[in-house]
């Protein structure tokens, strides 16, 4: 793992009513040390209905983990009926906003450029995009993977500044690992990170290539974490269902100690 602080978020997806998410919370917090939070950093991502009790708690206990929102509009009003604008989590001190999720791709119809918008827009907010970008299994076994996340990268990234870029995160997240149980090799997932890297630095410059952190996402586990945080170009983890089990997760953000 190179020199960038390495960021583990779980996205919590459609799991956890508030008072659920406010006990996995808890129990997270209190498997961690402070050696773990000097080293690591950790986001969790809750449903929007849990964000303001998990900020109440957060902030209350002063404990040592980000707030995350798992997606937003690019607007900051409107009639967007069902719609979350980026100020209203800016206000709740949301930290970090996931953003083209391949399940708000490929479920829901996002475009790179409805991408891009949420980029921008949560940048301007001073929050910190988790720009997703990954390939199907068709795509993949055709040779596409490359290009596909490349087109994701750019076209998601377009009209960003370099500095701002430099403080981003992207998920590299191949689409038929979420979920599956099925991970990619340790060296194919240095691979596509390391094309996530290159793009950045060809379009943004050298400077925002060295500061962007890339994550890993895919049925990412206790067991197969460490390995994953070897590799140069992978700065960190997005986890989806491990992160629901506080002892999982609390596992993964201490990827160091692993055997």
């Amino acid at each position: 793992m190179a020199d960038r602080r390495p960021l583990i978020s779980g996205n919590w997806k459609m799991h956890h009513d508030h008072f659920e998410a406010i006990r996995t919370l808890q129990k997270l917090a209190y498997r961690l040390t402070n050696e773990d939070a000097e080293l690591v950093d950790a986001s969790v991502h809750p449903p929007f209905i849990d964000i303001r009790p998990l900020q109440i708690v957060i902030e209350t206990d002063d404990l040592p983990i980000a707030l995350g929102a798992q997606n937003c509009h690019w607007e900051d009003k409107g009639a967007f009926t069902g719609e979350v604008a980026p100020p209203m989590l800016a206000k709740m001190h949301v930290s970090y906003i996931i953003c083209g999720h391949s399940e708000r791709r490929e479920l829901f119809g996002e475009t790179d450029d409805d991408v891009n918008r949420k980029v921008k827009a949560i940048l301007k907010h001073e929050m910190t995009p988790i720009l997703c970008c990954g390939e199907t299994l068709e795509e993949r076994e055709a040779g596409e993977a490359e290009a596909k996340v490349e087109r994701q990268v750019r076209a998601g990234l377009d009209k960003v500044k370099g500095d701002q870029v430099a403080g981003m995160v992207i998920a590299y997240e191949p689409i038929w690992a979420i979920g599956t149980g099925r991970t990619a090799s340790s060296d194919d997932a240095q691979a596509m990170c390391g094309t996530v890297r290159r793009v950045v630095a060809d379009a943004h410059g050298a400077d925002a290539a060295a500061g962007v952190r890339v994550q890993y996402g895919g049925s990412v586990k206790p067991t197969n974490i460490k390995e994953l945080m070897t590799m140069p170009d992978i700065d960190g983890a997005l986890v989806g269902g491990a992160s629901l089990d506080p002892d999982d997760f609390a596992r993964i953000i201490q990827f160091r100690l692993q055997p």
